[in-house]
């Protein structure tokens, strides 16, 4: 039960973002109340046992940090680090009747070499130098200003200074720049995944929202890194919860909100243990949530378009190209059908309503860099982590019905295995691990799964589609422009009332940075 009937502020939800504002807003005084409607913190950025009987503590949902600022964890003296991944990527391929592929890593002679083998000269290797040369640039101007009030359109141009990148990345479809940067289709497909994580679009999507969905991810740290959580992703919700409390904010987990009043200067919360006064609500959930809360109109769908499979193997199985050691495919992303004409004919086939024949997806062993989430026995076993998150796979194709969204999911999960298992010298079957009822230890999540689980809308990972990261004058949600809500991204129609989850303006992924606005909004206004 909550300690008290009135606070500051009262947070709906428990995941990372709630948590990042609980602290903030605790650290500087301030009476801080988190509802949490699960049994535990952490959204969808928990670690989980996920097979009876076995010591593997696995990312369940969310899996890697990318868009978390450095400030964030210095700020609040979190006890959590990660460590960067020695292989960027590996695509298998098959050329003229050959296995083969392309190992993305560290060192630029064996990256050149790769490309020339796979391509046929250094062409497409000078092209994607020059690529990822001005994205990095790209993210060292940007990522400073996601924990900055919002600039406006003009403002983040300037801050860009780049009036190419600018218009390739923010006017025009993606898969304009990338056909003219790139010839080999499979190069393309590779650049054009970050596109597509839990986005539903084509490369030349006139909506941009692909475009929206690749800048996040190449923008992250500054540098476009995606770095493995050490000790899993529950390492740092558990630190974030930690530093809530110690700061003296108030968690009450079991606990769902059920109704949101507010006359623009107070709020009442009511959950299902009470009602609780607040001066500022910060609502940690999905905008759909918010609306559901407050007895508004739901805004436009949401639809997540992701396939997340959680697996545990006895080793790494071999590779029909022999060339690449598995420890190295697999430590990085390891892409599977993703040309960039397999991306299109998937997308396709999904939008009119049927399964991708040879489903997209991309897998890493997290275990490989840490292995601390395995118990002692299964290290010295030589057991490992794999890590599925498939593409294009929308929630309309799937059905509300427990039993057809399982069947559906299932046909999926087997299509999109034996479309790994083109790739492997050895079925991945014969090397996944057994928990201790017998079970092979693999677990798959439908978008309506997660909506289910998480309140994920339509199972978004995003909660709705990306915003770019600059003031739109045109989102009527934003309320009063001059307002520090507004500012900083974070503002609802209800002035005191404030949206600090993936919904807002530059959330989505692992950041915390929706969460550090809603507080310094509120902190601004005080």
């Amino acid at each position: 039960m909550p300690e008290r009937t009135s606070y500051d502020a009262v947070i709906v939800g428990g995941g990372h973002n709630g948590l990042v504002a609980a602290a903030y807003l605790a650290r500087a005084g301030r009476s801080v109340l988190v509802l949490e409607r699960l049994d535990h913190t952490g959204g969808a950025a928990v670690s989980t046992r996920a097979f009876a009987g076995v010591d593997a503590r696995l990312s369940r949902y969310s899996y890697l940090v990318s868009l978390l600022p450095p400030k964030i964890v210095r700020d609040l003296g979190l006890r959590f680090a990660v460590r960067k991944r020695t292989v960027s990527s590996y695509t298998p391929a098959v050329r003229d009747g050959r296995p083969t592929g392309l190992l993305v890593v560290g060192g630029e002679a064996r990256t050149r070499t790769a490309f020339a083998e796979l391509t046929g000269s250094d062409r497409e290797f000078t092209a994607w130098q020059r690529f990822y040369g001005t994205t990095g640039r790209l993210a060292e101007r940007v990522f400073p200003t996601l924990t900055e009030p919002l600039p406006s359109r003009a403002a983040l141009r300037a801050t860009v200074d780049d009036d190419a990148t600018w218009h390739a990345l923010f006017e025009r479809p993606l898969g304009e720049v990338v056909e003219e940067t790139f010839s080999d289709d499979l190069v393309r497909g590779v650049v054009l995944t970050d596109a597509l994580i839990g986005t539903f679009a084509t490369a030349h999507d006139p909506s941009l929202r692909q475009n929206r969905c690749f800048l996040y991810h190449v923008i992250g740290g500054g540098t476009g890194d995606w770095d493995v959580p050490i000790g899993g992703m529950g390492a740092l919700t558990d630190a974030l919860a930690d530093a809530a409390r110690r700061a003296g904010a108030e968690i009450v987990t079991d606990c769902e909100v059920t109704g949101i009043a507010t006359d623009g200067r107070t709020a009442e919360v009511t959950c299902d243990q009470g009602t609780v006064g607040a001066r500022r609500v910060l609502v940690n959930a999905a905008p759909r949530e918010l609306a559901r809360l407050v007895g508004e109109a739901p805004p436009p769908p949401a639809e997540g378009a992701q396939l997340k499979v959680n697996m545990l193997l006895t080793r790494l199985p071999r590779l029909r190209d022999t060339r690449v050691d598995p420890r190295e495919a697999f430590s990085g992303t390891f892409h599977i059908a993703e040309g960039y004409g397999q991306l299109e004919s998937a997308y396709q086939q999904a939008a009119s309503g049927t399964l991708p024949a040879s489903p997209p997806s991309e897998i890493y062993c997290h275990s490989l860099t840490d292995p601390s989430i395995l118990g002692a026995d299964l290290v010295r076993q030589g057991y490992q982590t794999l890590t599925l998150f498939g593409l294009h796979a929308p929630a309309s194709l799937f059905t509300a019905d427990t039993a057809d969204n399982a069947a559906t999911r299932d046909r999926l999960l087997a299509a999109t295995l034996a479309e790994l298992d083109t790739h492997l010298a050895e079925p991945l079957a014969d090397c996944l691990a057994h928990d201790a009822d017998g079970r092979p230890c693999i677990e798959a999540r439908s978008p309506l799964d997660l909506d289910r689980e998480l309140g994920l809308p339509g199972g978004n990972i995003f909660h709705r589609d990306l915003a770019f990261p600059y003031a739109d004058p045109s989102d009527e949600a934003l309320g009063d422009a001059r307002s520090a809500p507004a500012r900083w991204g974070v503002a609802t129609t209800h002035p005191n009332v404030l949206l600090c989850g993936a919904g807002a303006v530059r959330g989505g992924g692992v950041s915390g940075i929706p969460g550090h606005n809603a507080a310094m909004a509120v902190l601004e206004e005080e």
